[in-house]
């Protein structure tokens, strides 16, 4: 089916986005910024962006978080020539699916019936969170 554009053109390449920056005020784990950007004033309430950003937040950290059972998860696969990742996910794996499935319910409960789309942190390298505005064209800045 023919939608009359390039089939490499995402259908939110040409939306506005909002970014919100790393916070390296902790160090260099991975942690996001709480504060609400201009572009998405009147767009979606504060307290529901802060939870969102808090709630990645604190599962980047459990992602990061060193306990017992992920050292010896680590030793296992050393001694296991990493081999035993065929068989199993590693830690930070399973935190990665269940922060995409947190983007997921958030996009389906907040931001799609405000126009706005959250993109997994994963997706832009870990370097920034995408939400892009669904409403509101791109401007052109040439």
């Amino acid at each position: 089916m023919s939608t009359g554009r390039p089939s490499n053109i995402s259908p939110t390449q040409n939306c506005a986005k909002a970014f919100i920056q790393r916070d390296y005020t902790h160090g260099t784990m991975v942690r996001f910024q709480t504060q609400l950007p201009n572009e998405l004033e009147n767009k979606i309430e504060r307290p529901a962006f802060e939870y969102t950003v808090n709630q990645l937040n604190s599962l980047f950290e459990e992602a990061e978080n060193g306990t017992c059972k992920t050292y010896c998860e680590g030793c296992c696969a050393c001694i296991t020539a990493y081999l035993m990742f065929i068989c199993m996910e590693s830690h930070y794996e399973k935190s990665l699916k269940k922060i995409a499935r947190f983007v997921v319910e958030q996009n389906e409960s907040v931001y799609l019936p405000r126009g706005l789309l959250l993109v997994n942190p994963l997706e832009r390298g870990l370097r920034v969170i995408e939400i892009v505005i669904l409403d509101q064209p791109m401007i052109n800045r040439a």
